[in-house]
């Protein structure tokens, strides 16, 4: 009788234990999928125009766009080249940017730079997004302030 019940008491334990687990896979999978919505913001939204900016400074390859747009915010985001190279493609398809393969150094690389076109393009992004990328940014100070001031603990 005995090792009847602590059978069934450790299956309900694993039971119990397994339930535990989904739920903690679903909350990591909520938190995962929360910020790659909040890094969508980056690479959907701003990563095209910033590109845009950093070819609009010098021609240059995709692995150093990435590189350069870490330099800029710190190495607080630093664009995937896997994610870069399919935009640089997007662009250059649309005409916004041109890329020619550079054989010197002993390395054969495509440098783009940015097109007449792209030029243009860049500029009216810039002056579409400037109103809502300012708006954001008081967003996001309000929220800051709302969760991180201190004496709000009781909230």
């Amino acid at each position: 009788m005995g090792k009847f019940n602590f059978k069934r008491e450790t299956e309900e334990k694993e039971k119990l234990l397994y339930e535990e687990y989904k739920k903690k896979l679903l909350e990591l999978k909520k938190i995962k999928k929360e910020q790659d919505a909040v890094g969508q913001v980056f690479t959907k939204g701003l990563l095209p125009i910033y590109v845009l900016y950093i070819l609009n400074i010098n021609a240059t390859n995709g692995n150093d766009i990435s590189h350069k747009i870490g330099e800029r915010t710190g190495g607080r985001w630093i664009p995937s080249t896997g994610g870069i190279y399919p935009l640089l493609k997007k662009l250059e398809k649309d005409k916004l940017i041109e890329g020619n393969w550079d054989h010197s150094k002993n390395k054969m690389q495509k440098i783009y730079k940015i097109t007449d076109l792209g030029i243009c393009e860049f500029k009216k992004r810039k002056n579409l997004l400037k109103n809502k990328i300012e708006e954001s940014l008081e967003v996001f100070k309000i929220v800051y302030s709302d969760l991180y001031n201190e004496g709000d603990e009781n909230l």
